[in-house]
């Protein structure tokens, strides 16, 4: 042990970071950095101008589908026309491909540029891989590309922009291996046309060429993490103050290098040397400090590669130390589109959700939750933020990120120094919404089906905590068991469906998607009343059997969350973990199956089969067990309740509130109506259309919101829970009360979006421009 009163010498010029949890990529500005110069020799993009379009790329389209119609327009570039050919679902699309050279490989590349132009409102541009020889049987599989990438709304305004879209990622996930044709795939509401002059794929290693080092996010196979990249040769030296049981977890990861060496060190003493060559996949390593513990040190990280330049990537590098019992971990389990009127814990006639009822009596299930919103995308990026989706900006773009101001809660636990992970199969939960934001690892892709999400995200879990073991954590899980198509899975099939019944329902989904143009087997939940007349399908018998598929796949979910507890149980962490079970939405198979209800009409959010959720909080010693709380609460008091059991501070702005006074018995919870808020965006003018609604005791109202039109609904909830009829004129001065509310509600929402901004839509601003251009990108 002689070395260590060097090792406080060394370290006496600077301030230490300490804590228990420290996220070296977060102490980047506190480090000493030597080397890490940014190279200047990087590879060429492969890129198309002009002329070079027309003759190379081609017009592309799904198997038995017609192909678009393209013009050249010789040095411009080429047109699209989007006409009567190409109507599909809802739209217009055309689509082109080029096709690779043959040795190409996604993780290669970074972003594909487009420079486009149309004045069409609601044209949407989408990358597509590799062109589809066969259709398969669901809906999707009658696309152009086998896989799906990032897409972008257009900016109408008749001038050409630039558009930057990600190469590494593919919705859904997706093989690995060569990747043979680039595709891009054109939709618009309305016929249009479209001009392309110039489509560029830039090399993986610009995305790290602005700075020598820095932060930033990068995913292998499905698994992004956050990344603190360097340029070899390079040094990272950081003082630290070792806490007590300590351990440095931190992943390898190579960009521009057949190998590269990474080393660890404590003053001059080497933890770790080994070189990495797989580009593919992280290597996850993990180093005990127990032995310096309390001590201040000289944290080394250093990397070397056989060309000067390549990037380095240290892999949410984390120093941990013994937990503090104030801050638990907190486990975040969302069974996507898990309505509460489909689960037994309240009071289904069907035994779906068994493990949830015996939790129920270890914890505090709320009896009147509900979602702010109907779908995955508002409704995640509202209940994380404890914002109204129209404070938030409302619905512009699939890959639209949340504003930059609204901290998450993966976010403020991250600064509260949590380890933070999120795995889901739905991507509007990650990527797609902004809130892979101060997330260390990400997975949003899965290998096996749809309907046995939770089971492979489960495993993805206990591999992230065996690898990074430290504490405190915070995890958010959302499943994809209890979403379309609810395949048969092990061991729950044929609970509430035999093979012969699913079958038969199966056969009716495909003989609706053939009356809608022989999309292969539809999702028909919402469709209107003359599609069944038009597939000869009998409504009520295409409902029974969604629900029937849909209460096993509940069931399902509810199967592997009882796995996840046993496990908590079984490393003996429970007591030190706060679990929260919820939904992030309903959905429509009960719908379906409602008399009275107008298939043709629009349901009010405030429909439980839509939004009301279950909501359990299991947290021994912090909220009580066997309490059933019947007050009226909404999604959006998820991140004041974690602040308050993590005991993290709380921003002001925030709409909801602490569910905690309500899990405890204890004063503070203050009664409110539950507010529901969804809206999308006009991408010319910024006006938003939609509705807010409100579900105040036995009333409700829904006010609809848009440029033409604002349509008023008043529901009495005593005498018509699912609100099939509109009770307004019966009751005209309520009518008026509630209406005149929520338009004070919007109106409050409004201001307080002002706080918010929202990033430029669409096109390259002009920084991320420059820096390409003076990259020899983009010419």
């Amino acid at each position: 042990m002689r070395f260590l009163p060097l090792l406080l010498l060394l370290t006496a010029c600077r301030q230490p970071v300490t804590g228990t949890t420290i996220h070296l990529e977060e102490e980047l500005t506190a480090a000493t950095v030597t080397g890490s110069a940014v190279p200047s020799d990087l590879p060429a993009a492969l890129s198309w101008h002009g002329a070079e379009i027309g003759a190379a790329w081609q017009g592309a389209a799904g198997p038995g589908s017609a192909l678009p119609r393209l013009e050249p327009l010789g040095a411009e570039g080429v047109r699209l026309v989007l006409g009567e050919g190409e109507h599909q679902r809802r739209g217009w699309r055309g689509a082109l491909a080029v096709a690779l050279p043959a040795d190409s490989h996604r993780e290669d590349w970074a972003f594909v540029v487009v420079r486009a132009r149309t004045s069409r409102p609601g044209t949407r541009l989408t990358l597509g891989f590799d062109r589809r020889s066969t259709r398969g049987e669901l809906v999707y599989d009658s696309d152009p590309f086998l896989l799906r990438g990032e897409g972008v709304d257009l900016v109408p305004d008749g001038a050409f922009h630039r558009y930057r879209l990600r190469a590494d990622w593919v919705d859904g996930g997706g093989p690995d291996g060569p990747w043979r044709d680039l595709g891009l795939t054109f939709f618009s509401p309305e016929p249009a046309t479209l001009e392309l002059s110039e489509v560029e794929l830039v090399p993986k290693e610009a995305r790290f060429a602005g700075a020598g080092h820095g932060v930033g996010v990068e995913a292998r196979q499905g698994l992004h993490r956050r990344v603190l990249y360097v340029h070899a040769p390079s040094q990272l030296s950081f003082q630290v103050t070792v806490p007590q049981q300590a351990r440095l977890d931190l992943g390898l990861g190579i960009v521009g290098a057949r190998e590269q060496r990474f080393t660890v060190k404590i003053g001059e003493e080497t933890l770790l040397a080994e070189t990495w060559r797989d580009s593919t996949t992280w290597g996850s390593r993990s180093i005990d400090l127990s032995r310096f513990a309390g001590l201040t040190v000289r944290l080394v990280l250093e990397t070397s590669a056989d060309r000067p330049g390549a990037v380095g990537l240290w892999a949410s590098p984390i120093l941990s130390g013994a937990r503090r019992p104030t801050t638990p971990n907190v486990i975040l389990f969302v069974i996507d589109a898990a309505g509460a009127e489909y689960s037994s814990a309240y009071g289904y006639g069907r035994p779906t959700t068994p493990n949830l009822e015996r939790l129920a009596a270890r914890g505090t299930l709320f009896e009147n939750a509900w979602s702010n919103s109907t779908w995955s995308k508002p409704s995640t990026q509202s209940f994380m933020t404890s914002l109204h989706h129209s404070v938030l900006g409302g619905y512009g773009a699939p890959s639209e990120a949340l504003p930059a101001a609204a901290p998450t809660m993966a976010e403020l636990l991250h600064r509260r120094r949590y380890q933070t992970a999120v795995f889901t199969s739905n991507t509007w939960c990650g990527t797609m919404s902004g809130l892979d934001r101060h997330v260390d690892v990400l997975q949003e892709t899965i290998a096996g089906p749809n309907s046995a999400s939770s089971e492979e995200l489960l495993r993805a879990f206990w591999r992230w905590r065996d690898d990074f073991p430290g504490a405190p954590y915070w995890v958010h899980f959302q499943t994809t068991d209890v979403h379309w198509p609810w395949e048969a899975v092990p061991p729950t099939a044929g609970t509430f469906l035999t093979p012969e019944k699913r079958a038969a329902f199966e056969a009716l989904e495909a003989k609706l998607g053939a009356a809608q143009g022989g999309i292969g087997r539809a999702w028909a939940l919402r469709a209107p009343a003359a599609l069944f007349e038009r597939a000869g399908v009998d409504r009520r018998a295409y409902f029974e059997g969604a629900r029937d598929a849909y209460d096993e796949a509940l069931l399902y979910a509810d199967h592997q969350l009882g796995q996840l507890v046993a496990e908590i149980e079984r490393r003996g962490e429970l007591d030190d973990t706060v679990l929260i079970v919820t939904a992030d939405h309903g959905d429509w198979p009960g719908l379906g199956l409602l008399e009275g209800l107008d298939p043709n009409g629009r349901v009010p959010f405030l429909n439980p089969y839509l939004t009301k959720v279950p909501l359990l909080i299991l947290a021994p010693g912090r909220v009580d067990a066997g309490r059933r709380v019947p007050e009226a609460v909404s999604l959006l008091d998820l991140l004041p309740t974690v602040l308050e059991l993590t005991r993290t501070p709380a921003p002001e702005h925030l709409q909801g509130q602490s569910l905690v006074p309500l899990a405890t018995g204890r004063p503070g919870w203050q009664p409110r109506p539950v507010i529901f808020d969804e809206f999308t965006r006009d991408p010319a003018t910024g006006a938003l259309s939609g509705a807010i609604e409100i579900l105040d005791g036995p009333w409700g109202a829904a006010l609809e919101i848009g440029p033409e039109m604002s349509s008023f609904r008043l529901c009495d909830l005593a005498t018509d829970r699912y609100c099939r009829r509109d009770a307004a004129a019966r009751e005209p001065e309520r009518a008026r009360h509630y209406r005149d509310r929520l338009e004070r509600e919007f109106r409050k929402n409004i201001a307080l979006s002002k706080r918010f901004p929202l990033a430029p839509p669409g096109a390259l601003d002009a920084a991320q421009l420059e820096t390409l251009e003076a990259l020899g990108y983009l010419r």
